[in-house]
């Protein structure tokens, strides 16, 4: 189960930081930090790329894992994605 704004995942949870970041280089390191974890285990994913909004849920979507965008303090896109069952 993915965590709320006030109750953000554990400590499992992989952190990227891709601000600074174009895309598609979010995704791809999102798409690879998905595929070293456990299915039901989240990536959180910080991007600030305009782009990342619409790719990020995009490419998790499509690939079978839930993405959830929370608010971030300092502007950039947070997601947190949840592996589903495929690689």
């Amino acid at each position: 189960m993915i965590g709320s704004a006030e109750n953000p995942p554990g400590p499992e949870a992989v952190t990227i930081d891709a601000r600074g970041l174009s895309c598609p280089l979010p995704v791809i390191r999102m798409e690879a930090a998905l595929r070293r974890i456990a299915p039901g285990a989240s990536v959180r994913i910080m991007a600030d790329d305009p782009v990342a909004v619409v790719d990020i849920p995009h490419f998790a979507q499509a690939g079978g894992h839930q993405c959830r965008r929370v608010p971030c303090p300092d502007g950039a896109c947070v997601f947190l994605v949840t592996r589903g069952e495929n690689p």
